[in-house]
């Protein structure tokens, strides 16, 4: 006996250890999320390619032969070696602004991964919604059963009529019908959700809706706008613009060339250094003023973000409490000891299978309507939460 309860406690153990969660499912998605590793490809690509841009530009190397009718070959010769180089304040400009490109990006890389594990979620609640409302069919489905067997034999000894087998028989034909409705749904979102994973397969069995968020409504309200991604994706952009024009306002130093030169004539050499340089009058024009419009832009795009933030975080927290007060109105457990005592009353023949079936509808169609407000306020909970995922 002590074996048996061993090995059985050893079987629930290790099925609790094989169940998924929905946080190891967005672990999951975001490691597989063939979006996302692009995104993060792409990125690595653009930091290589904004870094290139402040490299110093390439060695020249001129080499030029002159012939002469009266020398045998080569007659004379120049060779120059070159190296052309920015003003030295130009390249530590242009790498705080490389570095600030690659927060915008990172930012943004931020936000979708964000933007993708919601999705995930939302289908990982979507899927312990339709676990619960299967939950519930299966339950009808299993008293319609009992009932039938129960009242198949009142039937057969003639405390029962044709009406009251019929009503039971109906009831177990619509229960099959939504099942197979919730089933097909399920493995939709399953779909979905396999295809966010990489394309590899998740099972989300058996799993709980996640905790609810601690404080209260204008607390909730306030991490939401603070953390929001899109906002500061846009903050990392105007910091970004800000330096660009720092680098556009010290676009008219000169260019710098420095190098070597060699010159032969016959026997005779000479060498040199070279020293240039070229003054930018016309290639900087109007770079400043095109900064400053891209910074105005940032600006106004930040301020758009956080407006557009600020109007969603309310939207969703006024949800949540409107939904919250919704849910307190029902009873569940008032709703599931009526169930028993129905049940009760029609096994004991104090109610017609009729009267029970209008009754237990009543009561069943309350538990749907709560379970849906339940989704629905899960839903916006991921919502304004979005930022924290």
């Amino acid at each position: 006996m002590k074996s048996t309860i061993l090995t059985i406690a050893a079987l629930a153990a290790a099925a609790c250890a094989g169940a998924q969660t929905i946080d190891d499912v967005l672990s999951n998605v975001e490691h597989n999320n063939i979006a996302l590793k692009a995104a993060l490809k792409g990125n690595e690509a653009a930091d290589m390619e904004t870094r290139q841009e402040n490299a110093l530009e390439d060695l020249s190397v001129e080499y030029s032969p002159f012939f002469h009718k009266d020398a045998t070959g080569i007659a004379s010769s120049e060779l120059v070696v070159t190296q052309g180089f920015d003003f030295p304040t130009l390249y530590g400009a242009r790498r705080k602004a490389a570095r600030l490109k690659d927060d915008v990006r990172r930012t943004e890389y931020m936000t979708a991964r964000r933007d993708v594990l919601l999705e995930a979620k939302t289908l990982c609640l979507d899927l312990v919604h339709l676990d619960k409302q299967k939950e519930i069919l299966a339950e009808r489905r299993r008293i319609a059963d009992e009932l039938l067997a129960k009242f198949t034999e009142k039937y057969d000894n003639g405390d029962a009529t044709s009406i009251e087998l019929n009503k039971i028989k109906m009831e177990r034909m619509n229960l099959a019908t939504e099942l197979a409705a919730a089933e097909t749904a399920r493995a939709a979102a399953l779909t979905r959700l396999k295809a966010l994973n990489g394309g590899k397969p998740v099972e989300l069995d058996g799993a709980a809706y996640p905790a609810l968020p601690v404080g209260g409504a204008e607390e909730i309200y306030a991490r939401a706008v603070a953390a929001d991604l899109q906002v500061m994706a846009a903050e990392t952009s105007v910091k970004a613009a800000e330096q660009d024009v720092k680098v556009s306002k010290q676009g008219w130093m000169p260019k710098l060339e420095i190098g070597y030169r060699r010159n032969t004539d016959g026997r005779d050499a000479s060498n040199g250094f070279l020293v240039g340089g070229s003054i930018p009058l016309f290639s900087n024009k109007n770079k400043v003023r095109s900064a400053k419009a891209r910074r105005t832009e940032a600006e106004l795009r930040r301020a758009d973000a956080r407006a557009a933030a600020e109007s969603a975080a309310r939207a969703s927290v006024d949800e949540m409490v409107r939904l919250e007060a919704s849910m307190q109105a029902y009873d569940v457990p008032l709703m599931r000891e009526t169930l028993r005592l129905l049940r009760t009353a029609v096994d004991n023949g104090e109610i017609s299978v009729t009267d029970y079936y209008v009754e237990a509808d009543n009561v069943y169609r309350n538990l749907l309507a709560f379970m849906s407000l339940e989704r629905q306020y899960q839903g916006v909970v991921a919502e304004v939460t979005k930022n924290e995922l």
